[in-house]
């Protein structure tokens, strides 16, 4: 897909904040510091549309990034940060909650792991939480640059493993440093836009 217009619409913390254009939305789910940003900025062929941070817990909202007028990428507050009271924890919780189980805009969730570690109790929890609630999800393996070729099947299967993913489900391995999977990304998207 040709990128040509990008721009963030809203940071929202509820419902009545979202979007109302009835454009579908892909999600983005994973740990902090993962690499959702950069998954979002090499997909849409910008440098710092999404703000990446060196400093994990940053997202504290739901990020609505509209594409070419004809759909949005939500980034949704990261998972896993200790440092973030646990009211704030169940404040994100019932937000991303809320907006999972009833945005009917929602066409899919993409969940970003990091290829290089084992996926957490954190991310095998979001998978099933998608799962249960019926909702389309491709995982996203971030990182693949930082591993060696020779070992990048090894981990793969691991993450297919840990999270234990349905046939029907797909894996794509990915790199936002040499774009790597973006085309698959997008193949995968695109059906359900």
């Amino acid at each position: 897909m040709k990128v040509t217009e990008a721009e963030i619409v809203i940071s929202a913390v509820s419902k009545k904040q979202y979007p109302d254009d009835q454009l579908p939305e892909i999600a983005l789910a994973g740990r902090s510091n993962v690499g959702k940003s950069s998954f979002i900025n090499k997909m849409i062929n910008r440098k710092s549309l999404a703000r990446t941070s060196s400093k994990p817990g940053k997202t504290q909202t739901l990020n609505f990034y509209k594409i070419n007028e004809a759909f949005y990428f939500v980034d949704v507050p990261g998972y896993g940060y200790a440092k973030v009271s646990k009211k704030e924890r169940e404040a994100w919780g019932k937000m991303m909650e809320e907006y999972f189980t009833q945005r009917e805009n929602l066409k899919m969730t993409v969940l970003v792991v990091d290829i290089r570690h084992e996926p957490t109790a954190d991310d095998r929890r979001m998978y099933d939480f998608l799962k249960y609630y019926e909702l389309p999800v491709t995982v996203v393996a971030t990182k693949l640059d930082k591993i060696p070729k020779g070992k990048r099947v090894k981990h793969l299967q691991r993450t297919i493993k840990t999270l234990e993913v349905e046939a029907d489900d797909i894996v794509i391995p990915f790199s936002a440093e040499t774009a790597e999977g973006k085309d698959d990304a997008w193949k995968i998207l695109q059906k359900y836009l």
